[in-house]
């Protein structure tokens, strides 16, 4: 299964503000660079994250992950992001000749669930620590 770009960039966003901590607020600029999105993905990014009170977006450009945001499951994070599309286009114009008698459709429902399902026992802040503190990764573009 492959997850939409939005999804992607949404989930590094949430990981990058993760590993920011509580103690570092920085801006969706930065954050843009960082995961490597542009400007009006970003505005899309932060909305619907603000809209599942995952992010907090403070004075000025500054952003941090709410507690929700930090205890949300990954699954369900890609759940939410994904939303209730099939993973094949049965029903795209022109539908297929087979969605009628296709038993195709119901396994790649549930090989989607069983993604989704390996996911959710993982936590945001599972993925921003080691056990000893943040995991310290460079996410982004090389800084010049």
């Amino acid at each position: 299964m492959r997850l939409t770009k939005f999804t992607d960039l949404a989930l590094r966003v949430v990981l990058r503000l993760a590993q920011a901590g509580q103690a570092e607020q920085i801006t969706g600029m930065r954050v843009a660079v960082d995961v490597g999105a542009s400007h009006d993905e970003m505005i899309e990014i932060v909305a619907r994250l603000r809209a599942l009170d995952l992010l907090d977006c403070g004075g000025g450009e500054r952003m941090a992950l709410t507690e929700r945001g930090r205890a949300a499951s990954v699954g369900w994070l890609a759940r939410e992001l994904e939303g209730d599309g099939e993973v094949v286009g049965c029903d795209d114009d022109p539908p297929c000749p087979m969605v009628g008698s296709c038993r195709l459709r119901g396994a790649l429902r549930s090989a989607r669930e069983a993604f989704y399902a390996t996911l959710d026992p993982i936590l945001v802040r599972d993925l921003a620590t080691n056990g000893r503190g943040p995991v310290p990764i460079t996410i982004g573009r090389p800084r010049s």
